[in-house]
């Protein structure tokens, strides 16, 4: 639809436009699970994102589609913010609170509210980080802090993002809360046979699948590689799997993740980079014992429960991993402190219950008034 013409029941509690840009999977689902959060609890809700966006989630909320692309575009930028502004000088929005996930939406929202008046407030949550190094890298950096210092809040998925965002001068800053969905029990679905090592990521370079294929190439204890899965990388991987005859079979995408990790004996992660892992927090929820690199904020969501290794160790990788395939009885003891930490991990209630405090101040810094949040 055009503008934000949402309807206001009874109990309303003021509006929210959340921004977007391309997701195909965290980010979109964790915006979903706020809307219908949100939205029962009274708030006007609105999603503003590109249209594949848009038909992939089942948001809770009025939309808007906006042109906001996978990378930098000063041109398809500037159109984006000019119709989110537009969009956003509704009726229906005044008084919202426009919250922006990612940088390049971020970076649309914060030229799209800038000369509205009054002007909304601005939350903006990081949700990965830019990584390597280059021209590229540093502009990305660059429109980072620009994005945090323009927020009125900026909510970050690991304590690295959190520190820089305050080092670029974010007016507030904290850890968010990005809980993973609760899965349904699982069934196995696997044949006996050799331990099960899974793996679930999108097969793109930040998930270090790399590191994985040469770890699985340097086991001593027999086991089966599992990675549930597609992305561009699929090809190159499964070249080298087949070069090297390598225990590892690509699974594709999968809709049966609680059943694949209740045949699993060890779940792994060999990222370069994570915010707040939702295939870890499921397997810590299942009770599988995890192997994972200590990578951005895996160690905050794994506590002690998992068995962590160097980014890019494939042979520390292998070792933990031989570890756990070698010892029944040291898989049972992880399989319980796993249990435990999820019992520690927040929940959905939790994640809604800092969104609406955060976006109470952010209306507060907005209109000038002290924020006593």
């Amino acid at each position: 639809m055009d503008g934000l013409d949402v309807a206001s029941g009874a109990a309303d509690r003021g509006a929210v436009v959340f921004v977007l840009a391309t997701s195909a999977g965290g980010v979109g689902r964790h915006v979903a699970e706020l809307c219908a959060g949100l939205a029962s609890e009274g708030v006007r809700v609105h999603v503003a994102a590109p249209r594949d966006t848009l038909d992939r989630f089942a948001f809770a909320a009025a939309t808007t589609a906006v042109p906001i692309g996978a990378s930098l575009d000063p041109v398809r930028d500037l159109g984006a913010a000019r119709a989110l502004r537009r969009a956003l000088r509704a009726p229906s929005a005044r008084g919202a609170v426009v919250h922006a996930h990612g940088v390049r939406a971020g970076l649309v929202a914060a030229l799209a509210v800038r000369s509205l008046r009054p002007r909304p407030g601005l939350v903006v949550t990081l949700h990965n980080a830019v990584l390597g190094g280059g021209a590229r890298a540093r502009l990305g950096r660059a429109v980072q802090d620009a994005v945090c210092r323009a927020a009125d809040a900026v909510l970050a998925v690991s304590q690295d993002l959190v520190g820089q965002a305050r080092a670029a001068g974010a007016r507030r800053v904290e850890r968010a809360l990005v809980p993973a969905p609760v899965l349904r029990p699982g069934e196995p679905v696997l044949p006996p046979g050799e331990p099960v090592v899974l793996a679930v990521a999108r097969l793109a370079p930040q998930k270090g699948l790399d590191v994985l294929l040469e770890a699985a190439g340097l086991l001593r204890q027999p086991a089966r590689v599992l990675v549930a899965g597609d992305g561009p990388l699929r090809p190159a991987l499964a070249g080298r799997i087949a070069a090297r005859a390598l225990p590892v079979r690509l699974l594709g995408s999968r809709d049966d993740v609680p059943d694949l990790l209740a045949s699993a004996d060890v779940a792994v992660s060999a990222s370069t980079w994570e915010g707040q892992p939702v295939f870890l927090q499921e397997a810590l929820r299942a009770g599988v014992p995890v192997v994972a690199t200590d990578a951005g904020g895996t160690a905050e969501v794994t506590g002690p429960a998992a068995d962590l290794v160097p980014v890019g160790d494939a042979a520390a990788l292998a070792a933990a991993l031989d570890a756990l395939l070698a010892d029944p009885g040291l898989r049972r003891e992880r399989a319980g402190r796993a249990r435990e930490r999820a019992a520690e991990l927040p929940r959905a209630a939790d994640a809604l219950a800092q969104v609406a405090a955060v976006h109470a101040s952010a209306r507060r810094l907005a209109r000038g008034a002290p924020d006593v949040g």
